[in-house]
């Protein structure tokens, strides 16, 4: 059945008229199609989300790694510093909120909590979603 449709002369699935298949410039290696993407051209043509995930190519961007990592070791230094001490939450909605930090999750969604003040009352272990917190505070 399907060989008879591919050798026929009726048009397979109902194509009237042939599509034109646009065939790409070679790459500045030669081999490839497409653009250099280090090249003006393809950064003034390019949407700005393919440029950003196309920061590799740019030269500082094992300075914006080394940054990032700091950033992140900073971070990871924080929780660590917080364990056992109170922190001052505060979440969406202008909810502020007290409790003594004792753990996160490995993916950093979740804090586990214990004595929780809220203005609600207190709550003797308690988990904070992660994404509901705008900023924490405590003293070192």
């Amino acid at each position: 059945m399907i060989r008879e449709r591919l050798t026929g002369t009726e048009p397979l699935l109902g194509m009237t008229s042939p599509v034109m298949v646009v065939r790409l410039p070679r790459g500045p290696d030669g081999q490839s199609r497409g653009f250099d993407p280090t090249s003006p051209r393809y950064h003034a043509l390019a949407p700005s989300s393919i440029q950003a995930s196309n920061n590799c190519c740019s030269s500082n961007f094992g300075e914006e790694q080394r940054s990032r990592s700091g950033l992140r070791e900073r971070f990871l230094r924080t929780l660590i510093a917080m364990v056992g001490k109170p922190v001052d939450f505060t979440m969406y909605e202008r909810v502020s909120v007290t409790a003594v930090f004792a753990a996160s999750d490995i993916d950093i969604l979740n804090f586990q909590v214990s004595h929780l003040q809220t203005p609600l009352g207190v709550q003797k272990e308690a988990l904070l979603r992660c994404p509901d917190i705008i900023a924490y505070a405590f003293d070192l």
